[in-house]
């Protein structure tokens, strides 16, 4: 399986989307639709962009009973993405459940990544908000653990977690890390970062770039930097 950047189209709606996706008229990036863009303008945005021709990552990270989880799934399902998303923390049950309404009558579905601890986390806030007092290393193993067990194809996981994650789970059991960032660019409200070269090497499978890019002087260069680091 190849290694592939995606881009996270964090924008607030249609217009701003479609006027950066215009700049790319050559390679059509993976792109992702997380929670602003997906609410500001519903389902029919994942359409538009897959008409595009643009593999998708919906990013909305569901996290409820197991019946509504399942249900929910059973929703997105219709849509035609490429990988979706849930939080292992809410439990084996739940994640089963997610598979259970994600698969189509015809035994296809989307690839689900379950998420372990955010970026945004440490080891500080973590025990100071959480009350997880087990090293944050642990934590996510314990998650993505949870995740294969209960027949997900991967976790989100910070990129300096990858390599842990695939020792633990098998190489076959997927990665992808945002809060990767050029060696040269502002980290913002990451706290466990990582270069494209960098999670490269340590074997993540897929990078999640958002600001670096979308907020570039000139997105498509830097895209085509982000490729040519990672996947060439």
């Amino acid at each position: 399986m190849g290694k592939d950047v995606i881009v996270a189209c964090d924008f607030a709606s249609a217009e701003q989307v479609f006027a950066f996706l215009d700049k790319f008229t050559g390679r059509k990036p993976f792109v992702k639709i997380g929670m602003e863009l997906f609410y500001a303008e519903g389902p029919s945005i994942v359409r538009e962009i897959k008409k595009r021709g643009h593999k998708i990552f919906l990013d909305l990270k569901l996290h409820d009973i197991p019946n509504t989880v399942k249900k929910s799934m059973s929703v997105l399902s219709g849509l035609d993405v490429d990988i979706t998303n849930l939080h292992a923390g809410g439990t084996v049950r739940m994640m089963e459940a997610a598979v259970e309404g994600l698969t189509r009558p015809d035994g296809t579905r989307p690839l689900l990544i379950a998420v372990t601890q955010l970026t945004s986390t440490d080891q500080e806030s973590m025990e100071n908000d959480l009350l997880i007092r087990e090293p944050i290393d642990k934590v996510v193993m314990h998650y993505a653990a949870n995740a294969k067990k209960a027949g997900l194809d991967g976790v989100v996981c910070s990129p300096l977690e990858a390599g842990k994650v695939h020792d633990t789970c098998g190489n076959d059991f997927l990665t992808i890390t945002p809060g990767v960032r050029f060696a040269d660019g502002e980290i913002g409200d990451q706290k466990r970062v990582m270069t494209p070269a960098e999670a490269k090497k340590i074997g993540s499978d897929y990078i999640v770039v958002g600001r670096p890019i979308t907020a570039a002087e000139d997105p498509v260069a830097a895209y085509e930097r982000c490729v040519q680091e990672f996947c060439d």
